[in-house]
């Protein structure tokens, strides 16, 4: 049995989106166990009009919800009733609970994680690694999107070694692994960049380490996975989404503006599905917070039950594949071998 619990009352779609999606889950894997959190009498409701094993869900009830606008640092420390805080009290008092998925706000959800879960042994600074498809129709990932602004070279060569190990499990074989900078010569960006490059370029962890990657190639399918602090990572990951919104609705509004357009378009119309489908974020789950002593999986807030489905198999995938195990052995080495 897998145990996962499941802020059922976090993101903008909860609780319908999330119990839908947890549902589904349950429904195609009996070796599931989802515990909710959240207001008792309203899960039960929504539960009420599926079909499902009930002795795969469980439900804590938590009557606070914890917001985005909120200081997630006070909101962790004084929501003690609210469904993220249960859910991590859940996820750490309960050995049997592998991972806790949340589509909270993120700062709650790191803030919590930290306090709550705490860091692996030998673990620096944990850091959020999101999946991002590619132009090859593969995927690339960031590590870290968020969690640390300020980081020392340490810290990402860390970020590199558990980015790694959590590619592996997702079926990289050998994952390519890039330090973003401003350009790909191996002499280019600052002390703290050049540092961290020679800590890659010699590291005794066995990563198949690629050199600099410039932030126009992310999407290339080049790269597995991108290196970089919290806030740079932060900036490349919303940019480059951006940028593909951007896209998109000037391709919608050009084909709009014709009749011949919009006959072409007709012709396309299984192109654009297959783009927007290779795109969507719903396909690949969420950022996961590599580094802390369970799974943790922050999902888009937007998610819909699709994704919250995904997000599920997600955690199944890696509590299978053993990746906070795979993650410890790989910096026990790194240290030993620094000795």
């Amino acid at each position: 049995m897998i145990k996962i619990v499941v802020d059922a009352f976090g993101g903008d779609n909860a609780p319908n989106e999330v119990v839908s999606g947890v549902v589904s889950a349950i429904n195609s894997n009996e070796k599931l166990h989802i515990i909710l959190t959240g207001k008792e009498e309203v899960l039960m409701e929504v539960l009420s009009g599926y079909k499902y094993n009930d002795s795969q869900i469980s439900i804590i009830d938590a009557r606070e919800v914890i917001s985005n606008n909120e200081s997630a640092t006070e909101a962790i420390r004084q929501k003690k009733d609210s469904s993220l805080v249960k859910a991590l009290d859940c996820a750490k008092e309960d050995d049997e609970v592998v991972g806790i998925i949340s589509a909270g706000s993120t700062g709650a959800v790191l803030t919590g994680a930290f306090m709550k879960l705490g860091r692996m042994k030998g673990v620096l600074r944990p850091a959020l690694c999101p999946i991002i498809p590619t132009a090859q129709g593969t995927i690339t990932s960031i590590c870290d999107c968020g969690a640390n602004v300020d980081c020392k070279p340490e810290y990402l060569h860390q970020f590199a070694i558990m980015g790694n190990a959590y590619l592996k499990v997702l079926g990289v074989k050998n994952p390519r692994v890039a330090l973003l900078n401003v350009g790909t010569e191996d002499h280019k960006g600052d002390v703290r960049s050049k540092e961290t490059f020679e800590l890659l370029k010699n590291s005794s962890s066995k990563i198949n380490f690629v050199g600099n990657m410039e932030a126009r190639d992310l999407l290339s399918g080049d790269y597995d996975l991108v290196v970089t602090d919290g806030f740079a990572g932060n900036v490349l990951l919303k940019s480059t989404e951006g940028a593909i919104k951007n896209l998109l609705t000037i391709m919608k509004n050009e084909i709009k503006a014709s009749f011949f357009s919009k006959i072409g378009a007709l012709f396309m119309k299984k192109t654009f599905k297959n783009i927007k489908k290779g795109f969507d974020y719903s396909n690949h789950g969420g950022a996961v917070l590599l580094g802390c002593k369970k799974l943790v999986v922050k999902s888009h807030g937007s998610s819909t039950a699709k994704n919250f489905l995904t997000c599920i198999n997600q955690v199944v995938t890696m509590a299978e594949g053993k990746l906070v195990e795979n993650i410890s052995k790989s910096l026990e080495k790194v240290e030993m071998s620094n000795e």
